[in-house]
């Protein structure tokens, strides 16, 4: 049984659609997929300079604008983690030799509890960081430090539901050896697993 290979894509120069080479319309040096291809040449005729064409982020220029994001979710939650601090010991502080087995256990369980409060208090924190950031200004401030920004296979917004949805689906990019980070490195449309199951890319703004 013979498999067929995958076509390779190209992008539309206007919507940064990803299309199938032969149902992209030449301009010269530019492609223009069927959609965009009538409105193209209405302003090529009417000497309207088209816009430059979507450039894709790679996996360098992502991971520098998430480095700027960790170190500023990292103040914040670090402030977090030492308002809890005391909390957490406190309970086990008080707990004596001659405490009994229940008074220690208990202690211990409080602690537990403030630790859990914490986790989560933590990533309501980074998940309203990304979501909201995403969904209102389509990128974080470590993209927008480098111009990127985060767009449907269309280019239009990222709404504020898969957004968060987004912010949830980098945990599995993390979990096994960050491997769902580095696919951005080899795929063809620079996509993370979190882009994959979102259905987002990641564009530049400025070269």
């Amino acid at each position: 049984m013979e498999t067929g290979t995958i076509p390779e894509m190209r992008y539309c120069s206007e919507c940064g659609r990803p299309t199938a080479p032969d149902e992209l319309a030449h301009f010269g040096d530019r492609l223009v997929c069927g959609s965009c291809k009538d409105i193209f040449a209405q302003k090529l005729r009417e000497g309207v300079a088209p816009r430059a064409a979507v450039t894709l982020a790679g996996f360098w220029i992502r991971a520098g604008a998430y480095l700027i994001d960790l170190i500023i979710l990292g103040v914040a939650q670090g402030a977090v983690q030492m308002a809890f601090v005391g909390k957490m010991l406190r309970p086990m502080m008080q707990v004596q030799s001659n405490s009994t087995p229940e008074e220690t256990f208990a202690a211990l369980g409080s602690m537990m509890g403030m630790v859990a409060l914490s986790t989560l208090v933590t990533m309501a924190i980074s998940s309203l960081y990304e979501g909201l950031f995403v969904a209102r200004f389509a990128a974080t401030p470590g993209k927008m430090a480098f111009g990127l920004k985060v767009v449907r296979p269309n280019g239009s917004p990222v709404g504020i539901g898969r957004a968060f949805g987004r912010y949830f689906a980098k945990m599995l990019s993390a979990m096994v050896l960050w491997i769902g980070f580095i696919m951005v490195a080899f795929d063809a449309e620079k996509r993370g697993l979190h882009d994959m199951i979102c259905d987002t890319r990641v564009v530049r703004t400025r070269t």
